[in-house]
């Protein structure tokens, strides 16, 4: 069992986010002790979910009905895998977005590298995708679809 203090540090989150977890009903089986909550490892596993969840960008209202359908059992596991299916795709595309916004900081830094070279970017203005190296012509294709 753990206190909320040590939760708070095993996972680098604020005790008042522990706090708000709790009372929107986030960890249904949770102890207290002397009104002192206890966390065992059932909740610890809650948290590690709850946070994946959030970083998805689910909200605490669908997180909440996610953790009502754990509590109902077995048939909502269609539900629960269709959630993290949703998420799944959702973070993909943000990866994918952010893999083409890498690309386009890629060739920018390539491209004032050579600029301050130059000292100038007369040569830039004029250079077409075919002439840029290999990385870099791929990166800016990404960038600019």
């Amino acid at each position: 069992m753990y206190t909320i203090g040590q939760v708070s540090e095993m996972f680098d989150l604020p005790v008042s986010t522990l706090r708000y977890y709790d009372k929107e009903g986030l960890f249904p089986g949770m102890q207290r002790t002397s009104g002192i909550r206890q966390f065992d490892e059932e909740q610890l596993e809650a948290i590690r979910v709850i946070e994946c969840l959030k970083k998805s960008g689910l909200e605490i209202r669908d997180i909440k009905q996610f953790m009502a359908w754990c509590a109902q059992g077995s048939e909502t596991y269609s539900q629960r895998r269709a959630l993290f299916i949703r998420q799944r795709q959702n973070v993909e595309a943000e990866i994918q977005r952010l893999n083409q916004v890498l690309d386009m900081l890629t060739f920018k830094c390539w491209y004032y590298e050579q600029a301050m070279q130059d000292g100038n970017e007369d040569r830039l203005r004029s250079l077409a995708p075919e002439d840029m190296p290999a990385e870099i012509r791929q990166a800016y294709e990404h960038a600019h679809p």
